[in-house]
């Protein structure tokens, strides 16, 4: 196999070298840096195999391709209601070396979920996919919000359960992590239909609600109170500058409000998709308007936004050095998505902007009903993300076949989209 997946620099798999002698995770040293995958299989295949050179091996080494990369979204791709995926398991299989070539692509997990810390959603997601998934190679939604700590001291932090969102938020560096229990546990009529259990209530803080100032708000997960939330954040975002016993006369002195993402809706256990977090943000606005007659610009993380998805890009990038010691960018970057509205649209529209070729994947697992026509129409439709990753495994196979141009590639994945 000439040269073939973009394994210019290759790392020894554990099934390659044996962990006894060269211990875990060892990488070539630097002066076999200059043999490619081509060497290895020729070396290979030398001694055990007389097939033509691009046919796949029945064992072949594994080796590291450092010119593709895999980005996936869990909900509805990888998991649904808290379950594998049937495909998954075996995807995973797949994309660390069990193909027929070898090869191990280097990923990371980009969802719009969250309400939980980086290292305990890896460690959900180990258990489920029976697999090791490290901090370093994952996203939630709110994960791009450690970067803005610096700025803000006080925050109201909404959503998730229990205390897991103000554990996130502190873990960021935030200082001053409120929640909407404290408000409630202050003053309980603040919302008049809800009750603070007894956990609640224990792990809620007494505050002084004349010295307390909201700098910003943060709904760092979907909410478990959609009416006492709502009825939280108005009353900050109509206050004098965050003071929380002030109220506005103009309504434009409020904090910013940010949420970690917009998914109207996601894929859950249930037959139908479920409402998300870009409901409430919906509802939010709808109501300020009718209360106040003025419009909230709220502020959106996570997926289909730009930034969320340069962020991707800097861990993606560390994350390949840091585990496979390649230091230089991806030719491409397959995300496998469920969603058109985010997953897709972000895709696609990132695409635009940066000098590596983001491939846009929809999966029929999750939200996207297969038989219709997706509003962001992807560049491939796949069942599920065993096919997928096994498309673009094949497909920069083909890349580096001879003859077989990029465009040409396009064309015949063009041709298997709804339009």
């Amino acid at each position: 196999m000439a040269n073939t997946l973009g394994t210019g620099r290759v790392r020894l798999d554990m099934d390659t070298a044996r962990a006894d002698v060269y211990g875990p995770n060892v990488v070539v040293p630097k002066h076999f840096m200059n043999f490619t995958s081509d060497h290895i299989f020729k070396s290979n295949m030398t001694k055990q195999d007389t097939s033509p050179i691009n046919t796949p091996m029945r064992n072949p080494p594994k080796v590291t391709s450092d010119d593709f990369a895999l980005a996936f979204d869990i909900d509805g791709v990888l998991i649904k209601g808290g379950k594998p995926i049937p495909e998954a398991v075996d995807a995973m299989k797949y994309i660390n070396g069990e193909n027929p070539y070898g090869v191990k692509v280097p990923y990371i997990f980009l969802t719009n979920g969250g309400g939980k810390t980086e290292k305990e959603r890896c460690l959900d997601l180990s258990r489920q996919l029976d697999l090791e998934v490290d901090p370093g190679q994952f996203i939630c939604g709110h994960t791009p919000m450690r970067e803005m700590a610096e700025r803000y001291h006080t925050v109201l932090v909404v959503g998730g359960e229990g205390e897991k969102c103000r554990v996130v938020a502190e873990g960021y560096g935030f200082k001053d992590v409120i929640t909407p229990g404290d408000i409630i546990k202050t003053r309980h009529d603040t919302t008049p239909f809800r009750t603070l259990t007894d956990e609640e209530h224990e792990n809620s803080r007494l505050l002084d609600l004349d010295k307390v100032r909201i700098e910003a708000i943060f709904v760092f997960a979907d909410s478990r109170d959609w009416a006492g939330d709502q009825q939280i954040i108005l009353d900050c975002l109509m206050t004098k500058d965050g003071w929380l016993n002030t109220r506005s006369e103009i309504f434009t002195e409020g904090p910013p409000v940010f949420f970690s993402h917009t998914d109207v809706v996601w894929s859950t256990s249930h037959e139908h998709s479920r409402l998300g977090m870009g409901a409430l943000r919906a509802s939010l606005e709808a109501v300020y308007t009718a209360i106040t007659g003025k419009d909230l610009n709220t502020i959106a993380f996570g997926k289909p936004q730009l930034g969320t998805y340069a962020f991707a890009t800097r861990l993606l990038q560390k994350w390949r050095k840091d585990s496979c010691a390649i230091d230089k960018p991806p030719s491409t970057v397959y995300f496998i998505g469920d969603t058109p509205e985010s997953d897709i649209r972000g895709t696609n529209e990132f695409n635009e902007t940066t000098e590596n070729d983001w491939f846009s994947i929809l999966v029929k697992t999750g939200v996207y009903q297969d038989g219709t026509v997706p509003r962001y129409p992807p560049r491939k439709i796949c069942d599920n993300v065993f096919d997928a990753v096994k498309f673009a495994i094949e497909r920069e196979h083909r890349k580096s076949s001879k003859g077989v141009t990029v465009s040409e590639l396009d064309y015949e994945t063009s041709e298997e989209v709804p339009k």
